[in-house]
């Protein structure tokens, strides 16, 4: 078993109803991986350069996070940034799950350092299938940092 089964996985998402989608998507799947939500931006940065020091937090960093782009306060690109500029949490892959498909949103959230973007699909059939390839990818194909 690979060693990310005892990490996280953070889903950065300010829509109640889509974490709900997402987490029924992950559940159907057999995910062994916690699955923690972040409301925002604030609130991501605030665990991740915590480390767990909030109670009830974990302590270790996710295997891989979800991003949502357009979220109030710090948005997406705002916590994409944050991220990849920080030593301590650039490794961690963050995979863009956002509703836009915009050129401009897909070529800037790489060139800030996205491991991955994906749109979200409306159909809740296709975001399962979404869910299943980001498991089998990022948690079972790939090799992550320890």
């Amino acid at each position: 078993m690979n060693t990310t089964a005892i990490k996280p996985i953070l889903i950065v998402e300010d829509s109640a109803e889509d974490f709900t989608a997402l987490g029924r998507a992950f559940r159907k799947h057999a995910l062994q991986n916690p699955v923690l939500r972040c409301e925002d931006g604030e609130q991501a940065l605030d665990y991740l350069q915590g480390q767990g020091r909030k109670i009830g937090w974990p302590q270790t960093l996710p295997a891989i996070i979800l991003l949502d782009l357009n979220m109030p306060g710090l948005d997406g690109r705002d916590v994409l940034g944050a991220i990849k500029g920080d030593p301590s949490l650039h490794s961690i892959p963050v995979v863009i799950f956002t509703t836009s498909a915009n050129a401009k949103d897909v070529a800037t959230c790489y060139q800030l350092g996205a491991n991955s973007y994906l749109t979200k699909p409306l159909a809740y059939a296709e975001l399962e299938e979404k869910v299943r390839l980001i498991v089998h990818y990022w948690l079972e194909a790939s090799e992550l940092p320890a």
